[in-house]
């Protein structure tokens, strides 16, 4: 067996025994729907560690030249997002009134704290710099990449990463219009901040340079 506590080597490897024991008992509880609450935005932060981690290994292999490498691990990030929006449906089990009791529990506990997605940034912004050097290694620029070979390795890292920021995207509108099913409109979140803020949220962009350039683009063929 692998060294460690655990009853079989599953547990010890996977430390189950630990994982399954970091949510609120039920003599914790207000309400029993905070098992819900607290498991989809724990396992939020596991996918968004994966995500960030997949982008910091993405980083490294643009450094080295190893393009193709690197928009596979950005589409690995990808599925991570798509897979933490996708379980934000759970939070579609609870009730306003439900909900409202289990608010206080939560302190001036706000989404916009979470380690994971402050990783995942970090993690994207690297990532960006290494892009744009790579751009610069090659003697091109985004206009010249975007008007030539769409099957050339740069130009596909270049697509995984918009496809990086549709799933943002795709997620945080999921969540705005969760809350705003379970709390409304017009009120304030647990920092006291707007929730319709959250709507705001939406057009940010980690790689703007990549969407401004398909504004340019068009306009260049308008004019």
């Amino acid at each position: 067996m692998l060294p460690g506590e655990g009853v079989n080597d599953y547990v010890r490897y996977m430390r189950t025994d630990e994982l399954l024991d970091l949510q609120r008992t039920a003599d914790q509880w207000v309400h029993p729907d905070e098992l819900l609450f607290q498991i989809t935005h724990q396992s939020t932060e596991l996918w968004l560690k994966l995500a960030g981690a997949q982008l910091d290994r993405a980083a490294e292999h643009v450094a080295a030249g190893e393009t193709g490498l690197a928009e596979l691990l950005v589409q690995r990030a990808a599925t991570a997002l798509r897979l933490i929006t996708e379980q934000l449906d759970m939070l579609r089990h609870l009730t306003p009134a439900d909900f409202n009791r289990i608010r206080p529990a939560l302190g001036n506990g706000s989404g916009a704290e979470s380690p994971g997605w402050q990783g995942l940034r970090k993690a994207a912004r690297r990532l960006g710099r290494e892009f744009d050097a790579r751009l610069e290694a090659d003697g091109a620029d985004l206009r010249s990449l975007y008007l030539g070979d769409p099957t050339t390795a740069l130009y596909r890292l270049a697509e995984s990463l918009v496809a990086l920021d549709e799933r943002i995207a795709l997620w945080r509108t999921e969540h705005y219009k969760i809350a705003t099913r379970i709390i409304g409109h017009a009120v304030l979140g647990t920092q006291g901040t707007p929730v319709d803020t959250l709507a705001r949220l939406i057009a940010q962009k980690l790689f703007p340079k990549l969407w401004q350039i398909r504004t340019e683009i068009t306009k260049g063929y308008g004019s």
